[in-house]
């Protein structure tokens, strides 16, 4: 019994000081900061230009509708992608690498993203766009459309008002309907920008080969870790934004 909890704390030690649970930080970061500012900055501006082109010109202060939201957010999340895609090609590849002499691919950041344009030309670093499109496409319209759907129906139904407490709540809600539809094509994206150069055809190859090798529980590997990150980035993502629109108001 000693042995054990002698052996579980050396563990646990080793995993508190293994900073290869932090790879890809900076990387990840760079792509939260090209990523976001467009999908979120851009939202409202797309969003109010679709209703204007559905309504002619007419009622363009009206709500927009479900067609108009869901547009608006694979607009803005796919045109995100071909700004952001380098950072998330390096994000995904330092985050795949292990610690140790010999094991690492990249030495940084920097390093990584000269390493990549070098080995496999400036197409590297937009390897896997297609399906990265289309995941942040996804990702986008359950993150935009659902917390907006749930944050209307909480306000009308008088649930909550229109404070933290429902913006918790549709952050929370939008962040699991972001989780179950996103997964399937974020474990594609993700094994097939960390494959080997040849050894898939193309994201549809990789994607088959999973189902007909591994069965569709391959496409929800990682449901819970998936889910705790969505949920934890649209409760900051949300919160903090709704507060900020809040002080601009203010301002204004």
């Amino acid at each position: 019994m000693k042995e054990r909890l002698v052996s579980c704390d050396v563990a646990t030690i080793i995993v508190l000081n293994d900073r290869s649970l932090y790879n890809g930080l900076v990387a990840g970061l760079q792509r939260q900061m090209c990523f976001a500012s467009i999908r979120i900055g851009l939202y409202d501006s797309i969003k109010k230009y679709y209703q204007q082109r559905v309504t002619g010109g007419r009622n363009a202060n009206q709500t927009a509708g479900f067609g108009v939201r869901i547009s608006a957010g694979i607009t803005t999340g796919g045109l995100a992608v071909l700004f952001a895609q380098p950072t998330d090609v390096v994000k995904v590849r330092m985050q795949a690498q292990r610690s140790g002499a010999g094991a690492t691919r990249y030495s940084g950041t920097l390093n990584a993203y000269k390493t990549i344009a070098k080995m496999e030309g400036l197409g590297g670093l937009w390897k896997g766009t297609l399906p990265n499109v289309s995941r942040n496409a996804i990702v986008n319209v359950a993150e935009i459309v659902c917390y907006d759907i749930f944050k209307e129906f909480i306000i009308s139904r008088k649930i909550l008002k229109d404070g933290v407490p429902c913006h918790f709540s549709a952050a929370v809600a939008a962040g699991f309907c972001t989780t179950v539809v996103a997964s399937p094509v974020d474990v594609v994206k993700t094994r097939f920008m960390n494959s080997p150069v040849g050894q898939y055809r193309g994201a549809t190859d990789c994607a088959v080969r999973m189902m007909m090798q591994e069965g569709p529980a391959a496409f929800y590997k990682g449901f819970v870790p998936s889910f705790s990150r969505m949920v934890s980035w649209n409760i900051c993502m949300w919160i903090t934004y709704e507060q900020l629109k809040k002080l601009v108001q203010t301002i204004d």
